[in-house]
């Protein structure tokens, strides 16, 4: 199977075609996806070279002319490396585009810390007015992607990783969507570690929602959950851990409630291993998942 990101240059690819309004900024990491595309729309597809703040600015740049640009290199690189440039050239003057990661968290871990960014959807979610998807599949990755594109000239986050569940669902690019119904709790299973979570809670009493849009934050949705399921929520995220806490607490602020945050722990780990290994060490293999749920709902969830 195709990774996301093997899906991205073809579907950009075909919307420049379609849509005079797409541009394409990279800065290096990832041209030679774009090598057809170039020749044929040399205007509309530019690489700037490693210059990542160039990279954004430039971006912004072709937004106030009326462009629509889809910025695209790895999150490193795209989001923590130039962020004064995505608060000011984007947020600060309005301008909205489509910034396309690679190397989530620890998707490549031979390329060390530097090629990590376990941080990105933290950081940003401190600005305002951002969607942020996290596809699990490469259909879904291509199915927002095309929302982000068509999406006016809205500020759009798509977070691609070569982690994949092993099925696509029917996303929609707003809502979560309710996988499995139970009345001992909500697990909310962000983007690829879906199938995780589904084999973690086989078994237990709970509601399974799968998120792949986390910004908007779907309160309702949560809200509907909690309303049979009750209100112990778990959120598994493929981030660091308790990036999306504040958003579940306040969508039950009324109610009595506890959350419980899963995701990459904030220590480093400095051995480059397997991203199967990295995953066993943030605690979100199935195994391990198991646990800490099991742990958090207790017996009421059948664990």
């Amino acid at each position: 199977m195709d990774t996301m990101r093997d899906r991205f240059a073809p579907v950009v690819s075909r919307l420049l075609d379609e849509d005079p309004r797409v541009a394409v900024v990279l800065a290096e990491i990832g041209k030679d996806a774009f090598h057809d595309a170039i020749t044929r729309h040399p205007g509309r597809v530019v690489n700037v070279g490693i210059r990542e703040q160039l990279l954004v600015g430039a971006a912004a740049g072709m937004a106030l002319t009326g462009l629509r640009p889809v910025v695209h290199t790895f999150a490193s690189f795209l989001v923590e490396r130039p962020f004064e440039q995505v608060k000011l050239d984007f947020g600060h003057q309005g301008t909205g585009a489509v910034l396309v990661s690679a190397a989530a968290s620890f998707d490549w871990p031979a390329g060390g810390f530097t090629h990590m960014a376990p941080g990105d959807v933290a950081l940003m979610d401190t600005l305002d007015g951002w969607t942020v998807h996290v596809p699990g599949h490469p259909d879904e990755a291509e199915t927002l992607l095309r929302h982000a594109v068509a999406a006016g000239d809205d500020r759009v986050y798509v977070r691609l990783s070569v982690q994949s569940n092993r099925r696509a669902l029917p996303v929609d690019g707003e809502r979560f969507m309710t996988v499995r119904e139970g009345r001992a709790g909500v697990v909310i299973a962000v983007g690829p570690l879906l199938d995780a979570v589904l084999e973690a809670t086989q078994g237990m009493d709970v509601t399974v929602l799968y998120a792949t849009t986390v910004r908007p934050f779907d309160a309702a949705g949560l809200r509907r959950a909690a309303g049979a399921a009750g209100t112990d929520v778990v959120l598994v995220e493929p981030y660091l851990a308790g990036t999306s806490t504040a958003a579940a607490n306040d969508a039950l602020a009324d109610l009595p409630h506890r959350v419980l945050g899963l995701g990459v722990g904030r220590r480093e780990l400095r051995r480059y291993g397997t991203v199967e290994e990295h995953t066993a060490a943030h605690g979100l293999d199935a195994r391990s998942l198991r646990e800490r749920i099991g742990g958090f709902l207790g017996a009421r969830a059948g664990v």
